[in-house]
């Protein structure tokens, strides 16, 4: 979805340079919890770290906020020790948190280490004001201890501290409804533990009657942040649902500009990286015993890591499901990983691409999208083509000929006397959609086993490699919105594509019917068809009626 007005601000001001004077650069931490030095950046004044429970999120926020120092009364100095405890079961030893703060116009690097017994830290640390708050641990006011005498009916308040204005207003804004006021209150029994109080619609509540997400919104929107000041929030969508979690985040984007705060986060949730801009967004990967950093990761890409279901980030539209097999195969070549943050279906007749390229065109789908057409085809607004100069079945087999099918005889266990024959002889054909078809029934290996393999020999050995990157670059650069097309939300857009086939609504759009998914169309060349009526013809050689 388009970015906030808060998060546009936030950015537009980073990227002028003016501001944050204090800010941690970068860090690297070794030692613990499975880190073993890796550099995490942090090259935006708002960041979301997402990925699986154990992977190190919270690791990266304790480190953070053991790196400062503070002498101001009402905070309490963290310290390596605190986060990283030695215990019957765990010894910490050669463990090193490495950083580079930025402090006005100088850069200083510093180091905690912990070789044996105890944490040193080289220099001294830097004064700043550092907030932790871990949501998660954020308990019901009846299980936390010295509260449940507090609750009695006998005992009165007798002491009350109302809350900011603006504190309230931005209360109201996260959970979406107009409180008349809030504050914190003391009672008789006990003048050291703080019960918060709203008022909605004239009716007054206490804290003991807050659900979780209220009550862990009042704690945090309570606290101070001084100008420059240090935000760690771990597990920031607690026991919020996905509009608070959006709004929640545009008000610590707005209070990270005005008061030039570093806000580091961690998170589970799709609707807070969405918030974000790519250098906002992080995920951490295990992959065996090594960690990997991932910066500038899209929603569904973390959701997709996080979940046994596949989340893709782009809709890609081919002619067929040669097209589709071609477009995978140039993927994989150039950047494999991007094979999964996509889902490419096949459409049918080429003026059903021109009516899905119009609705790209527009900013019509809910998602990025893509729309290629075969290389035969005249481009059309919205749409791109595939490499090469015609159709797909052309463009590979005659590249493959001019090397005699070097490659193709292995990747389909056949001997290269009969496969160069087989290939040469179907090639006499006039019908080039006929040429897999014939190939494949002579050599007895399924057709589009053989189509994959020889796409995967001419995209290796045909293609120029400029061209695979441009593929590629298309993609990265539509599923970060980089293209400038804008989508509607899911909300206002209903019964447009899904992940496996395009809906009846974009069925209807087209004024195509878009064939099974599990079909393989191609176009018929037959030149006394008219463009918009033409037959299709699958792999397995029969028209489509």
């Amino acid at each position: 979805m388009p970015i906030s007005d808060s998060m546009r601000r936030l950015e537009t001001k980073w990227k002028s340079n003016r501001g944050w004077p204090k800010r941690i650069e970068w860090l690297e931490i070794s030692g613990l919890r499975g880190w073993t030095g890796q550099p995490i950046r942090l090259d935006f004044p708002l960041v979301a770290i997402s990925g699986e429970n154990g992977a190190g999120k919270s690791t990266i926020l304790q480190a953070i906020a053991a790196i400062y120092r503070t002498q101001e009364e009402t905070t309490r100095n963290l310290y390596a020790t605190q986060f990283f405890p030695d215990s019957p079961w765990d010894k910490i030893k050669d463990a090193l948190i490495k950083y580079q703060i930025r402090e006005g116009d100088g850069a200083r690097t510093g180091t905690l280490r912990k070789r044996v017994d105890r944490w040193r830290e080289l220099p001294p640390r830097r004064e700043r004001h550092v907030l932790y708050l871990d949501l998660k641990r954020i308990q019901a006011l009846t299980s936390r201890p010295g509260y449940r005498r507090i609750a009695k009916a006998p005992n009165t308040e007798v002491r009350r501290q109302k809350m900011p204005e603006e504190i309230v207003n931005r209360l109201s804004t996260i959970c979406g409804r107009t409180y008349d006021g809030a504050a914190l209150a003391l009672s008789n029994v006990d003048d050291d533990r703080w019960v918060p109080v709203a008022s909605f619609r004239g009716l007054e509540y206490s804290g003991f009657h807050h659900g979780a997400g209220e009550l862990a919104l009042m704690e945090v929107l309570n606290r101070p942040m001084p100008k420059h000041c240090m935000v760690l929030i771990d597990e920031f969508e607690t026991s919020l649902h996905p509009r608070a979690q959006r709004r929640f985040l545009r008000e610590m984007a707005e209070l990270c500009r005005r008061a030039e705060l570093q806000i580091i986060l961690t998170t589970h949730s799709p609707y807070v990286l969405d918030e974000l801009p790519p250098e906002g967004r992080m995920y951490v990967m295990n992959q065996g015993n090594t960690k990997t950093i991932v910066t500038g990761v899209s929603p569904s890409f973390a959701l997709t890591q996080m979940d046994d279901e596949p989340h893709p980030e782009l809709d890609i539209y081919v002619e067929d499901v040669a097209a589709k097999i071609l477009l995978e195969e140039v993927i994989v070549a150039a950047k494999r990983d991007l094979v999964r943050r996509c889902v490419i279906v096949p459409f049918g007749a080429a003026n059903v691409g021109y009516a899905l390229g119009q609705m790209v065109h527009e900013g019509r789908f809910p998602r990025p999208t893509l729309v290629y057409l075969d290389a035969d085809q005249a481009s059309g607004n919205g749409c791109s083509l595939l490499p090469g100069d015609d159709a797909p079945e052309r463009v590979v087999f005659n590249g493959l000929r001019v090397l005699r099918w070097d490659g193709v005889a292995a990747r389909i266990s056949r001997a290269p006397g009969e496969t160069i024959d087989t290939l040469d002889c179907a090639m006499t054909k006039a019908d080039h959609h006929d040429w897999v078809v014939d190939a494949a029934d002579r050599l007895v290996v399924g057709r589009e086993e053989l189509w994959r393999a020889l796409c995967s020999v001419w995209v290796t050995r045909c293609a120029e490699r400029n061209d695979l990157e441009l593929v590629t670059q298309l993609i990265e650069d539509r599923i970060e919105h980089r293209s400038g097309a804008t989508y509607p939300s899911m909300s206002i857009v209903a019964g447009l594509a899904t992940e496996s086939e395009p809906s009846e609504a974009l069925k209807t759009e087209c004024q195509v019917a878009t064939p099974p998914g599990g079909s393989i169309t191609q176009q018929d060349d037959t030149n006394d068809v008219a463009p918009s009526t033409k037959r299709h013809k699958n792999l397995f050689g029969e028209y489509d009626e």
